[in-house]
């Protein structure tokens, strides 16, 4: 051949390999775009979400954009993967309308929070980490909770999804099963006459004196009808002679005294804890009407199911004895505004992470039995 003809036919073939590659670079990169991702109508929602989190707005003036959370860049497969699933959002938008108004988004919310969650676990959350790294942090200078739940991050191999699940859309809400609830009150129903131990399931009165919390310990110590005679063990500080907590130093409300239970209250010797609060054992007998379970087994379920709703719908679970008692009280308060979970409901979250904490410890020894004191 000519030597003409070789170069046209060179020519041809790097016009062809140039539109063909850089048409592609070109396509790839204008429906990565900020503009673009946001331009159908079923993404006003997220676009709305996005717009109010810290990714979006900041102090440090740095923004985030849709593509920087929603493709891998790391490799070019994961990357033209990415692209190629993008693809059923085009299609639903124009075909389906599968989540073309509030309500149908709602509905597909979780499923494709799930979606998402499942994609970053498998890169080990490669687009947070184009950002955030463990060996670019600071840790002494965030605040101690996060400090901590970082530094057991990298010790237990954890990867940013697993914590940090609603950062930039709102989580999903997930449903508690409500019969789990009336499941715990049929328990009750079979709860012996004979039991020497009972736990409430709901705030109970104990007759004009106090009101018991859910989920704590109560000695009986005599039966009559429907009636029980019970104690209430725990400590109680001076200067909050309204309450009996958990243990010496531990403020997990074991019960709420009126001015009548204060002074029916038996209390020990007092001791001096480490910040110069004293403590005395206290401990409080009355009758309840109210029902109540045989065993804490099966309240304790309970509130695991309730962790696994609220709390581990936003972050991995975090084990019970990650924190102290006193710990818990704030952070699962804290925690419950964000949701909306029940008071008692909440309650009973916080007993269970509180009676399983790191440094959880047994109630006040319980009062001697009417019959033994007799």
């Amino acid at each position: 051949m000519k030597k003409r003809y070789i170069a046209i036919i060179v020519l041809i073939g790097v016009v062809v390999g140039w539109l063909t590659l850089g048409g592609t670079q070109a396509v790839l990169h204008a429906t990565s775009t900020q503009e673009f991702c946001v331009s159908c109508h079923t993404m006003d929602t997220p676009l709305k979400e996005y717009q109010g989190s810290v990714h979006f707005s900041n102090a440090k003036g740095i923004r985030a954009e849709c593509a920087d959370c929603h493709i891998p860049t790391h490799t070019t497969f994961d990357y033209l993967w990415a692209k190629v699933r993008a693809s059923k959002d085009v299609y639903h938008q124009f075909v389906t309308g599968k989540i073309d108004t509030d309500e149908k988004y709602e509905l597909h919310r979780l499923a494709m929070a799930e979606s998402v969650w499942e994609q970053l676990r498998a890169n080990d959350s490669a687009t947070c980490r184009a950002c955030h790294t463990y060996d670019a942090m600071e840790l002494y200078d965030q605040a101690s909770g996060a400090r901590n739940m970082h530094i057991s991050a990298q010790q237990e191999g954890q990867t940013c999804i697993d914590c940090h699940k609603g950062v930039a859309h709102i989580a999903p809400q997930m449903e508690l099963d409500t019969s789990a609830f009336d499941h715990l009150y049929d328990l009750a129903k079979a709860t012996p006459d004979d039991a020497s131990v009972v736990y409430p399931l709901d705030y109970i009165k104990m007759g004009e004196l106090a009101t018991i919390n859910p989920t704590v310990e109560l000695q009986v110590e005599h039966v009559d009808a429907n009636q029980r005679t019970v104690t209430v063990a725990g400590y109680q500080m001076t200067g909050a002679e309204s309450v009996i907590y958990l243990g010496n130093g531990k403020r997990s409300v074991l019960a709420t005294l009126t001015e009548a239970g204060q002074q029916a209250v038996v209390l020990g010797e007092s001791t001096t804890d480490e910040y110069g609060n004293e403590w005395r054992t206290a401990r409080l007998t009355g009758d309840i009407t109210a029902p109540v379970l045989e065993s804490n087994e099966a309240i304790w379920e309970y509130g695991n199911k309730l962790d696994s709703t609220y709390c581990s719908t936003c972050h991995a679970k975090i084990p019970a004895n990650h924190f102290t008692v006193n710990a818990w009280g704030p952070v699962a308060k804290s925690m419950g505004t964000r949701t909306d979970i029940s008071d008692l409901n909440l309650e009973i979250l916080t007993k269970y992470l509180q009676f399983n904490a790191k440094d959880a410890v047994s109630p006040a020894p319980v009062a001697p039995s009417i019959e033994e004191g007799i």
